[in-house]
């Protein structure tokens, strides 16, 4: 089993870093990679439900199940369905935590794959490329705006 993890930390509360995160469904509108994230059961923040990924590609959909929801702690995990990667087998999950220092957030995201024998680390180089494009489009949206007169 390979384990592939990433971090970041958000220039935001960890509240409004987990809202953002929370809905299963809601993933497209923060992640740059996916085009469309839409449920096909369930609801958003109940466990067992479905989501379709389309990628923005045009041509990679996955299926994928909410698998654990936990508001306290900050975290959902979620498996793999259906999809065209080079696992028989993916759990993933997203933790939300303050960094009590600063008032931002840290965010983990991680899986946990049984990858196919021929490509482990073209799999695990695609899961850090997936979570860390992600994780920087996260701290993207919350980075304080800029004045463009002062820089």
């Amino acid at each position: 089993m390979a384990h592939t993890f990433t971090s970041a930390v958000v220039p935001a509360t960890a509240d409004a870093v987990w809202r953002a995160v929370r809905p299963f469904d809601g993933l497209g509108g923060w992640h740059p990679a996916i085009d469309t994230c839409v449920l096909k059961e369930g609801g958003p923040t109940t466990v067992g439900s479905l989501r379709q990924l389309r990628f923005a590609d045009g041509l990679t959909v996955v299926t994928e199940r909410l698998t654990a929801l936990d508001d306290t702690a900050r975290t959902f995990t979620y498996e793999l369905v259906e999809h065209p990667f080079p696992v028989r087998r993916s759990v993933s999950t997203l933790r939300v935590t303050p960094v009590t220092d600063t008032g931002e957030a840290f965010v983990e995201w991680w899986a946990d794959s049984v990858e196919e024998a021929a490509d482990s680390a073209g799999a695990q180089a695609l899961v850090r490329e997936l979570y860390g494009s992600g994780l920087a489009a996260l701290r993207q949206r919350f980075a304080p705006a800029r004045d463009t007169l002062t820089g």
